[in-house]
C-alpha cells in the first residue's frame, strides 16, 4: 500500500469527513515536453538573490514568478522538462524542486454550527467552551497580569494567522481584528470564505458570546488558502515572512502538509527544496522575533520516523512545514486524553493542546457513541461552530505564547524563551517527563503566568 493511501485510509477511517491532502504526495505524471510546471529555485546566500539570478534562470528556459529576496528563493514557471537539471548546474543554487500544495489542517471533526441568533455576553463559553476553561483554569489566568493578552507596557500583541481568512465582520472579533492581507492569487480581501481561520482566530482572541484563550489580543488575517484547495509554499513562506516584516509577536500555522522523499515520480534530489523553503522562513521569522506554532496533523500516525511514516513505501516522509525551533503541538480531549486522531511522535511533539474529541464512548472503527460536547465550539463566519483537531490545538497554544509576551512586555522576551515557559508550565499528563503523545505536558495559561 503506498504511503498516500495509507494517510487517506488513517483519514478515512474517522469517519468523519476530514479533507486530508498530501504535499509531495505522488502527482499525475512526470514532466512533459510544453507543459508548464512550478519550481522552487533555492540560491546559497539566505539573505539575498545573486546578482545574475534571473539570467540563470532565464538560460534554464524558466521565468520567474515571484521572488523571495529575504529568503535567497524564488518560484519558476518552465515548460523545459530539464530545467531543474539545468539550474541546478549553477554555482549559485543550493537546491532546486518541484514547488508542492500545502493544505489548511482541515477539522478532524465538524458538526453542524450553532444558531447565530444574538445572547448575553460569554453565554456560550459558559455553557460549551471547556477547552478554553481547560487552558485558562475557567479564567483565572485572565486575572494575571498580561494573562488577557493586554501587554504591561500598552503594546497591541498581535498573533499572525496563516490560514484560510478571518471574518474581521464578527461581533465576537471585529474589536480584536488588527488587520489582514491576502497571499491567494485573484483574492485580495483577506475574509475568510471556509471558517477554518476564523474557528483559529476565535480560539485565540474572541471576546463575546465565546472567549478566546486572550480575550485582549490582536489577531491578523494572512490569508493564504481560497475557498477550497491548498497553497503553494511560496505563498505560505512569503506570508510567514511577510507576518514576521510587520512585527507580529507570535504566528499560528494550523496548516496540513507531507513530503515524501521517494516520490515515483520525481528523483528525491528534487523534492527537497519545499523543505528548505519552509525552514528559512521559520528561521527568518524566529530570527526576527516571532513565536512560531504548528498543530502536529490529524492522522493517527506516529510522525517521530521518517521511515515510520512511509510505511511500506521507500523513502522518507516529513510532516511539512516542521523545525525543531517551532512550538509544535498534539491534540487532547475534554478528559486530559490524546485525541484518537492526532498525530504523535517523540521528537515531534513539544506539547499538548485541547483540540476535541468526540468523547469517551466513541468507537473511531464503527462511528457509534458520538458525543458533540466534547468538540470545541468557537467562531464562524457568521456564527459559531463544533470542530475538532489539532488545527484547534495549535492556535490555543499560540495563545498562550501572546499572553506570556503580553506579562512580559512587547519584544522583551525571545521565541526560545516563550517556548522554554511554556514547555516547563504544563503539566504532565501522560508518562512521567517527554512522550511523544503530549510532549513536556498539556498547556496551562496559569502556571506559564505565575
Amino acid at each position: 500500500m503506498f504511503m498516500k493511501s495509507k494517510i487517506m485510509a488513517s483519514a478515512l477511517a474517522l469517519t468523519l469527513g476530514a479533507s486530508v491532502v498530501l504535499s509531495g504526495s505522488p502527482l499525475s505524471a512526470k514532466a512533459e515536453i510544453g507543459k508548464e510546471k512550478k519550481y522552487i529555485v533555492i540560491f546559497k546566500d539566505q539573505a539575498k538573490l545573486p546578482t545574475d539570478f534571473d539570467s540563470e534562470i532565464l538560460k534554464a528556459g524558466g521565468q520567474i514568478e515571484a521572488k523571495l529576496d529575504k529568503l535567497g528563493a524564488v518560484e519558476v514557471v518552465s515548460t523545459n522538462p530539464n530545467f531543474l537539471s539545468q539550474i541546478k548546474k549553477s554555482s549559485t543554487v543550493l537546491d532546486a524542486g518541484i514547488q508542492n500544495i500545502v493544505q489548511p489542517d482541515s477539522a478532524a471533526i465538524e458538526a453542524e454550527a450553532l444558531v447565530t441568533n444574538s445572547g448575553p455576553s460569554a453565554d456560550l463559553y459558559n455553557s460549551l467552551q471547556w477547552d478554553i476553561k481547560q487552558v485558562t483554569n475557567n479564567g483565572a489566568s485572565w486575572n494575571l497580569p498580561g494573562g488577557t493578552g493586554k501587554s504591561v507596557d500598552g503594546n497591541d500583541i498581535v498573533v499572525g494567522v496563516i490560514d484560510t481568512g478571518i471574518d474581521y465582520t464578527h461581533p465576537d472579533l471585529k474589536d480584536n481584528y488588527a488587520y489582514g492581507k491576502s497571499f491567494v492569487p485573484g483574492y485580495p480581501d483577506a475574509m475568510d470564505q471556509n471558517s477554518h481561520g476564523t474557528h483559529v482566530a476565535g480560539s485565540i482572541a474572541a471576546k463575546g458570546r465565546t472567549m478566546g484563550v486572550g480575550p485582549d489580543l490582536k489577531v491578523a488575517a494572512y490569508r493564504v488558502f481560497g475557498p477550497t484547495g491548498g497553497a503553494e509554499t511560496s505563498h505560505i513562506a512569503e506570508a510567514l515572512m511577510t507576518a514576521a516584516d510587520d512585527n507580529v509577536d507570535v504566528v499560528n500555522m494550523s496548516l496540513g502538509g507531507y513530503d515524501w522523499f521517494q516520490n515515483p515520480d520525481y528523483a528525491t534530489k528534487d523534492t527537497v527544496a519545499d523543505v528548505r523553503l519552509f525552514n528559512r522562513a521559520i528561521q527568518y521569522a524566529i530570527k526576527k522575533g516571532v513565536t512560531v506554532v504548528g498543530s502536529a496533523g490529524n492522522n493517527a500516525l506516529d510522525i517521530s520516523s521518517p521511515g515510520k511514516l512511509s510505511g511500506d513505501d521507500n523513502g522518507a516522509t516529513h510532516r511539512s512545514p516542521s523545525s525543531q525551533s517551532m512550538i509544535r503541538v498534539s491534540a487532547g480531549g475534554q478528559l486530559k486524553n490524546l485525541a484518537f486522531y492526532s498525530n504523535y511522535g517523540v521528537g515531534k511533539i513539544d506539547v499538548i493542546a485541547p483540540g476535541g474529541d468526540l468523547g469517551p464512548n466513541y468507537d473511531p472503527t464503527t462511528g457509534t457513541g458520538r458525543d458533540n460536547t466534547y468538540l470545541c465550539v468557537a467562531t464562524v463566519p457568521g456564527g459559531y461552530g463544533y470542530k475538532a483537531g489539532t488545527s484547534m490545538a495549535a492556535p490555543k497554544t499560540a495563545a498562550l505564547a501572546g499572553v506570556i509576551i503580553a506579562q512580559h512586555g512587547k519584544d522583551n522576551l525571545s521565541p526560545s524563551q516563550v517556548k522554554h515557559i511554556i514547555q516547563s508550565s504544563s503539566d504532565d499528563i501522560f508518562k512521567r517527563g517527554y512522550d511523544g503523545e503530549a510532549g513536556f505536558g498539556l498547556i496551562n495559561a496559569v502556571n506559564a503566568l505565575k
